[in-house]
């Protein structure tokens, strides 16, 4: 079974396939039961009472719809989302680039990139653009955990902003971060050349336009050097 969902735009279709036989139905109620949110190219279903899927049943939607990018808020929202522009990418291959390089002589950790998803304490599924996570807390999660999406919040999240972004909607999604565990969180906003800092129990930070970026004390003698972000 499937169902065509319109409304981006009254242009473009969003084809989801549900089926069955694999982790849930819906019993035969009627699109008009969802409903559709567009922001920017974003496209939120908004299921309400209709349908709450835990993250295993959503690791199963996910497989079930690869060529998809979606999120899981904590509402039980499902936020499908465009690929980045080619721009973006080159910026997310040069910020990973950078940290891989700090993690091969740091060895504490783990680094992820942005097709990992993990499930946060409030049960939004979120796949920050980079995220790291000390060793000691990963390696205490089962197999099982690891493979799907992963029920930790990072220690370290980064979300690069693209053109197709909505900066509010980031910083809440960073704010979310800080509230389910993260350590420390920056919001890159290559456009602006800002970075927000965020810190747990501490006040956002905004830097203008700065050269670098220090992750000391959680990432130490990690420095990001930002300006290779804005060419």
């Amino acid at each position: 079974m499937f169902a065509v969902l319109m409304g981006l735009h009254n242009v473009r279709v969003v084809g989801i396939f549900y089926y069955r036989e694999k982790f849930f139905f819906f019993g035969g109620f009627s699109m008009s039961a969802v409903a559709l949110q567009t922001d920017q190219d974003a496209l939120t279903l908004h299921f309400g009472s209709v349908l709450r899927m835990d993250r295993h049943e959503f690791f199963e939607f996910c497989q079930a719809n690869p060529d998809l990018r979606m999120e899981l808020n904590c509402d039980g929202d499902i936020i499908i989302m465009p690929p980045t522009g080619s721009k973006s990418g080159q910026r997310n291959f040069g910020l990973i680039g950078q940290f891989y390089n700090w993690m091969q002589s740091d060895e504490t950790g783990f680094g992820f990139d942005s097709s990992a998803g993990f499930t946060l304490s409030n049960g939004a599924v979120r796949a920050p653009d980079l995220a790291w996570i000390l060793k000691e807390r990963w390696e205490v999660l089962s197999e099982d955990e690891q493979e799907e999406f992963a029920p930790i919040c990072p220690d370290f999240v980064v979300e690069l902003l693209s053109r197709t972004d909505r900066l509010d909607a980031i910083k809440d999604k960073m704010q979310e971060y800080i509230d389910n565990g993260a350590q420390l969180g920056w919001l890159i906003d290559p456009r602006e050349r800002n970075v927000y800092v965020y810190r747990p129990d501490e006040e956002v930070v905004c830097l203008s336009d700065p050269e670098t970026i220090s992750g000391d004390p959680l990432l130490p003698n990690f420095e990001l050097d930002v300006r290779r972000l804005w060419e």
